[in-house]
């Protein structure tokens, strides 16, 4: 009776650390810092170039619910901006608009790991990794004219504020990050990562551009309204032949805008141990 009781205390130990393994191998939580650059894409960079690569950063809590599946919420911060002026094409150039933005972005994505990924274990140290995720975000466009900063969205550029309530739009907005990366255990409890995903909003005014313009005579000409020059700045480069005709296309409002963000960061994995307490004493107890 006593070594069958003994091999009872001997397999639940064994048990009880197969679980403790299970919850530092399942279980476990990393806080993580990112660092890295975003790009807008949108009305005024539809031909998806580099040109106003900006800093990004932010902070984020990782759950390992298996060696291929974990969690990720994050907060973020990045300015994004481009202009015409960096275009190639002549009516983008023309047409002369620019917009710079702060985003502020809350995000939570599930990542799924290619390898077995276990931080501590040299065999399952490295894996890439495809993610995708919801989140939200604010955002601000403005932008600067006789050395004067406005903000965009309460001038309502594209007629928002002159009877086009279908062009209104709020600084906040959803997005999807969908992407791929890289994770790497270092050393300790540290692992590195390397994340490119894409944000698909459900905007198409992040740069304040999205559909037809509406006509200089429908904004009032006054010092403290700065609409009428800010919705056509074609006037700036040439008087004589302004773009913002009246029905004519100012952006395209059948897409919808997006920006990218490459990220570094560095994570500290954190565990908890537990021992049942009734176990501890029978194996002392035991042996």
């Amino acid at each position: 009776m006593s070594r069958i009781y003994k091999l009872l205390v001997l397999l639940c130990t064994l048990l009880a650390g197969m679980q403790v393994r299970a919850q530092t191998y399942f279980t476990s939580t990393e806080i993580g810092i990112s660092l890295g650059g975003s790009q807008y894409f949108g009305d005024l960079n539809d031909r998806y170039g580099f040109k106003t690569i900006d800093m990004a950063g932010g902070l984020y809590a990782r759950k390992h619910l298996n060696q291929y599946i974990s969690l990720k919420l994050g907060a973020y911060y990045t300015q994004l901006s481009y202009a015409d002026r960096l275009n190639n094409d002549l009516f983008q150039q023309q047409r002369n608009l620019d917009f710079t933005s702060n985003v502020v972005e809350m995000s939570f994505q599930a990542e799924f790991n290619f390898f077995k990924f276990v931080t501590g274990d040299p065999y399952h140290r490295f894996t890439p990794y495809l993610t995708g995720g919801l989140g939200a975000f604010m955002f601000d466009p403005y932008t600067t004219y006789l050395g004067t900063k406005y903000n965009l969205r309460p001038l309502g550029t594209e007629g928002q504020n002159l009877g086009f309530d279908d062009r209104k739009y709020s600084n906040v907005s959803a997005c999807v990050p969908i992407g791929a990366g890289a994770k790497m255990w270092l050393k300790g409890g540290v692992n590195l990562t390397l994340e490119i995903a894409s944000r698909l909003t459900f905007t198409d005014y992040l740069d304040d551009v999205s559909s037809t313009y509406v006509g200089i005579d429908r904004f009032p000409v006054t010092p403290k309204n700065p609409a009428y020059a800010l919705q056509d700045r074609s006037v700036e480069l040439d008087p004589l032949n302004p773009l913002g005709r009246k029905g004519k296309q100012r952006g395209n409002s059948s897409t919808r805008d997006q920006y990218l963000m490459c990220m570094f960061s560095v994570s500290w994995h954190f565990t908890t141990y537990r021992c049942p307490e009734f176990m501890r004493k029978d194996l002392i107890s035991t042996y």
